[in-house]
């Protein structure tokens, strides 16, 4: 396929900008400068929109929770921003957050998870792993059905909700219901047809992703931990059905398409999608690509089925 006329549209704006690479940037430089939110759109409203801090081990973590209008008790989706673990936050996904509330009567807890290098692996999965837990077992103060959680995300985020679903299966300790994963992350590797086709000119570049996993680890072995890379786990059985989500013109299709191969292999209800002429990002953009807005449909309607009663 060819690249969507408005994502070629989108890239040449951006070209034409003539902002520096992400990969030259310092990590402070690069959270000031990567601003979506006029590609995302004005935000719709929600019956309640409450920041809170959750508890941890490590400390308090920074929450948004989105509450739809009818009664509870409400399914919920915990959702984890993307940013390659090192940008990102959750004003940059309140658009996404607001329509998937409202769209698919869900809770949504959307996480402000620790970012790298200041918090290196295994930091932002322990967050992630610990407002999943606080919801499935304090959800009812937030008027959430404990038996109806899903968790989600969108690239790096995409990468931390596989890897909370792992986690979860792997200590026993809370279940999910249901995986949303867009464009994730499921591989330290660069070794892909994807990486090869699209390593450059369509937002997201292997030299941003190097950088990306540079900051996130501490070594090159956190990157085979299937913490980090959910790709190399051993046994993917026993998993929460999932929506797996790609993007045509992006480095990480083929990971997040082996990943979902995976999932059905070890005999997971998998519903995958690839949008065609599409570019990494596009979920967060509904305001400038009606593809960006086509995803957020889909992964409402999943999660409304999947979390019905």
């Amino acid at each position: 396929m060819s690249l969507d006329p408005q994502a070629k549209f989108l890239l040449e704006q951006m070209e034409a900008a003539g902002e520096p690479p992400m990969h030259e940037l310092s990590p402070e430089e690069a959270r000031a400068a990567m601003d979506f939110s006029p590609l995302a759109g004005e935000p719709v409203e929600v019956a309640k929109v409450e920041n809170r801090a959750i508890p941890s081990p490590a400390g308090d973590i920074p929450v948004r929770i989105y509450t739809p209008e009818g009664q509870g008790p409400f399914p919920a989706l915990v959702f984890y921003h993307g940013g390659g673990w090192v940008i990102g936050d959750l004003d940059m996904v309140d658009v996404p957050c607001r329509l998937i509330a409202n769209q698919s009567n869900c809770v949504v807890v959307s996480v402000d998870y620790r970012l790298a290098p200041e918090h290196k692996f295994p930091a932002a999965a322990d967050d992630a792993y610990a407002v999943a837990q606080w919801t499935v077992e304090k959800g009812a103060s937030i008027e959430v059905d404990s038996k109806r959680v899903a968790v989600g995300g969108d690239s790096a985020g995409g990468n931390l909700a596989t890897v909370v679903a792992l986690m979860a299966h792997d200590r026993r300790d809370f279940s999910l219901a249901y995986q949303m994963l867009i464009y994730p992350v499921t591989q330290y590797s660069y070794d892909t047809a994807s990486y090869q086709e699209n390593a450059d000119g369509y937002l997201l570049t292997k030299e941003s992703m190097e950088w990306f996993w540079d900051h996130y680890l501490r070594t090159e072995d956190d990157g085979r931990h299937p913490y980090a890379s959910p790709l190399l786990a051993e046994d993917l059985s026993g998993l929460p059905p999932a929506l797996v989500v790609t993007a045509e013109f992006d480095p990480l299709r083929d990971e997040g398409e082996a990943y979902a191969r995976r999932l059905e292999e070890a005999g997971v209800a998998v519903e995958r999608k690839r949008y065609d002429g599409m570019i990494h990002g596009f979920f967060w953009m509904p305001a400038a690509l009606e593809q960006g807005k086509q995803c957020i449909n889909q992964a409402s309607a999943a999660l409304k089925r999947a979390l019905a009663e």
